[in-house]
């Protein structure tokens, strides 16, 4: 009898260890940190390059979910196109106790396009596996291979990709064949690569053990800069018959050279009416903005990525037929037209988008996901942003300003630094008159002059609302506690730095606290600071700001008669190495005038500079509260 229930007791352990492996390791589950929604218990990726043009991606991770924050994790995404092809997905889920769940059918994974909303030709696909379950934990293996004709990209490693999120451990592993160079930048790893030889291929290979999960501080750094991170890329490269060498940025720019050379001619009939359409310019850049215009009122931006076409824009007589391309079809098109009329540009790749951070400038690789026009001026540069319709000429502002660009010469890439926006190319220019009644209430009239990134929302609002959804929209913009829009208005002014300016009439409804005979009114009507960062016992990151602003507002009270003011707050200077904020109150008659300029600069800063960022805000809040006091003189 002691035989078997040792032999039951080893099957039970047995069965229980088979099940713990099938369902990854489930001992971090059983009592996970408050402050993680997700546990990767193995990753594995072996990326094996078989020449130039050819290559293969192995992938293999278990993950348990334990909270609905991570049910994203639940789906794999697996991308491909017409030079990527997916070879097999695969995957399982499993519960709390390690018991299989369900294994992956096709029905499981859905096809769509990547990049739909935009695009009319594409091949950009991706295949969603969704194992997601509603009772947690629960654990999901995916393993997939994807196999690629397309070798201007390479791996990243990125295992801790995303906030509360604990790493067990995660595995890469490159394979070159003998001969050919790799290239590699790591980051925060804890140790370096490991590298070993084969009969036919060198490998490369990192590995990462025990991730705690990780936040963010505010303020503070993206989360790229703070967990390990390995970027691989070529030496030498194929795509669809085109050679390159990415080992500089020279090289990797003749190569892009090499995809637009001979694309710019342009139909006889166009290059007549580009001449007639100049003549009285009696500048280049006044070319520059008529070409500009002509593109503007002649094309649309629509995505275009077929192949190679993903990187080498389309003919511009194409573009020219059919009024519409891609950032890059639409590039070499304005290129075109400006070389036409004798104006010299370059193509210039960038990494757009609002906050995203720069390129690593040190590492020659494909980081780049648009491409704008850079025009030399003899004075100045004009960069063009050629798939908008709208846009000023010469304007860059959040979604390509302050960031490296990649010109394309005949002579090979040149890294270059798009347009910086200081504090007062980003600014809030507001006055108001106020016209108060006994009872607190009142009218408004409001005149605001944005410029550079502050009128980009105005500006969106503008182009893509309807009058009367621009109305909603204001009333979800104007901070004040209780008031309606009576009128208001936009003007553009499209330059360089462009200026919107909004005029508001409102009606205001108890702008003013009403107590006896005194009336309490809090000056600062519409520009209230109202966020503080927590304060932290330790800052461990350094303290980030991304842009620079001005505001400046006046507001002019016209006091109901029988008031009188009886308590005036002091003037307030507040000075940081972050900003500076000024407020001051003066009466003249029946007219109080309150003045607010607030300005915050951008830039890094150490990490125990954040208590003063803290102090400085906090001391805003505290000025922006402040009210004046009238009285009501009573016979």
């Amino acid at each position: 009898m002691r035989k078997n229930y040792i032999f039951l007791w080893v099957l039970v352990s047995l069965l229980l260890l088979q099940s713990q492996t099938k369902a990854g390791s489930q001992s971090s589950v059983n009592e996970p940190s408050e402050d993680t929604n997700i546990i990767i218990h193995s990753e594995e990726t072996v990326f094996t390059v078989e020449s130039l043009k050819s290559g293969t991606t192995k992938y293999k991770v278990s993950i348990t979910i334990l909270n609905s924050n991570g049910n994203h994790r639940a789906k794999q995404y697996v991308h491909y196109d017409k030079l990527r092809k997916v070879q097999y997905i695969k995957g399982t889920s499993y519960d709390k106790s390690g018991k299989k769940i369900k294994a992956l059918k096709n029905k499981d994974i859905t096809d769509v396009s990547a990049i739909s909303n935009f695009s009319l030709y594409e091949d950009n696909r991706v295949k969603i596996a969704d194992l997601t379950h509603t009772v947690y934990p629960y654990t999901v293996e995916f393993e997939y291979a994807l196999s690629s004709e397309n070798l201007l990209f390479y791996p990243i490693f990125y295992p801790q990709d995303e906030e509360h999120l604990k790493v067990e451990k995660a595995t890469y592993e490159v394979q070159m064949p003998v001969g050919m160079k790799l290239r590699y930048l790591e980051s925060n790893m804890p140790q370096p690569v490991k590298k070993s030889t084969t009969a036919t291929h060198e490998v490369y290979s990192w590995q990462v053990q025990n991730l705690e999960p990780i936040e963010t501080e505010p303020y503070g750094p993206e989360l790229e800069e703070l967990v390990p991170v390995v970027r691989t890329a070529p030496t030498d490269f194929e795509v669809e018959g085109y050679k390159g060498n990415m080992e500089s940025w020279k090289s990797y720019g003749l190569w892009v050279e090499q995809l637009n050379k001979g694309r710019d001619v342009l139909p006889e009939a166009t290059k007549q009416k580009l001449t007639q359409l100049t003549a009285s310019a009696k500048t280049q850049e006044e070319k520059v903005r008529i070409v500009y215009d002509y593109l503007q009122g002649k094309t649309r931006y629509v995505s275009i990525q077929l192949g190679i076409g993903g990187w080498q824009p389309f003919e511009a007589n194409f573009v020219d037929s059919k009024g519409y391309g891609d950032c890059k079809a639409l590039t070499n098109y304005t290129q075109a037209m400006l070389k036409t009329v004798g104006i010299n540009s370059y193509h210039a790749l960038i990494r757009a988008g609002n906050d995203v951070p720069d390129i690593k400038t040190d590492f020659p690789s494909s980081q780049f996901n648009h491409v704008v026009l850079c025009v030399p001026m003899p004075n100045d540069t004009l960069w063009l942003e050629c798939t908008s319709q709208t846009e000023a000429a010469g304007y860059s502002g959040s979604f390509t300003g302050g960031r490296h660009a990649l010109l394309i010469t005949p002579e090979g890439g040149k890294l270059v630094k798009t347009p910086d926006y200081e504090a007062a190319d980003n600014a809030q220019l507001r006055h108001i008159k106020v016209k108060l009644n006994e009872k607190g209430s009142g009218s408004a009239s409001v005149v605001t002059r944005y410029t550079g990134m502050q009128q980009e929302a105005r500006d969106k609002a503008i182009q893509n609302l309807e009058p009367e959804e621009q109305r909603k929209w204001l009333y979800q913009q104007v901070k004040i506690p209780a008031f309606e829009i009576e009128k208001y208005g936009f003007a553009q002014q499209k330059d360089k730095l462009p200026v919107v300016t909004e005029q508001l009439e409102l009606s205001l409804r108890q702008c003013a606290t009403i107590s006896g005979k005194r009336m309490f009114v809090s000056p600062n009507l519409m520009s209230k600071w109202t966020y503080v960062p927590n304060q932290k016992e330790t800052r461990l990151t350094e303290v980030v700001r991304g842009m620079a602003f001005l505001d400046v507002d006046t507001v002019e009270f016209e006091l109901p008669i029988g008031y009188t003011v009886e308590y005036l707050p002091q003037e307030v200077v507040h000075q940081s190495i972050f900003g500076e904020y000024k407020a001051s109150v003066k009466v003249d008659g029946q007219r109080v005038v309150y003045m607010r300029s607030m300005q915050m600069g951008k830039g890094r800063f150490k990490p125990e500079s954040y208590v003063q960022l803290v102090s400085f805000l906090n001391s805003v809040i505290k000025s922006d509260s402040q009210q004046v006091v009238f009285v009501k003189n009573i016979p």
